[in-house]
């Protein structure tokens, strides 16, 4: 059809002559209306957004001489966010002599890497850059896909627990208030 006889057409009929294809031979055009063919549109963008999926990282800095207890706290952290599906940026930090020293750095991300290797995959082997060394962590298939519940910090079997466990010290207080109102 015409572009005159088109527009005419569209006219008639008080919608608007949308150009959809401009580089197809010939151009391909649509009789619409153009304020609903954009809000669908938006509509759609909005919709693609929604469903996409956002990956923060997460960053935790360890020391090369971290005691245990300090090792510990910050391995849960680590899994924590796995769990929550963020990759995490291990980075330790080297002071003075340490730095003389990097396969200790070394020896702490790969012991963290085995002992996290149910819920995260290396995507990064650790580099030093430095005085720091980093080491990039990912959550693994079965985090990503919903199917990991192990016993570790936020899984569903927690929250299992921790409910028995408060009912447990419910039960427990009130029957130690019995015993002392006795």
């Amino acid at each position: 059809m015409r572009t005159d006889e088109a527009l005419r057409y569209a006219q008639e009929r008080d919608l608007d002559l949308v150009e959809v294809a401009p580089d197809a031979r010939p151009p391909v055009c649509r009789v619409l209306d153009y304020s609903k063919y954009k809000y669908e549109q938006a509509q759609k963008q909005k919709q693609a957004r929604k469903h996409q999926q956002q990956i923060t990282i997460r960053e935790i800095k360890f020391r090369p001489k971290i005691a245990q207890n300090d090792y510990d706290t910050k391995k849960g952290h680590v899994a924590r966010f796995l769990k929550h599906k963020d990759k995490v940026k291990i980075t330790i930090m080297f002071r003075g002599r340490e730095v003389a020293h990097p396969e200790r750095g070394v020896m702490l991300l790969d012991r963290l890497a085995e002992e996290l290797s149910d819920i995260a995959v290396v995507e990064q082997r650790p580099i030093q850059d430095g005085r720091n060394m980093t080491m990039m962590l990912g959550p693994s298939k079965a985090v990503l896909a919903g199917e990991y519940d192990g016993n570790g910090a936020g899984g569903k079997g927690d929250e299992k627990d921790a409910e028995k466990e408060a009912a447990a010290a419910k039960s427990k207080s009130a029957s130690d208030s019995d015993a002392s109102d006795s």
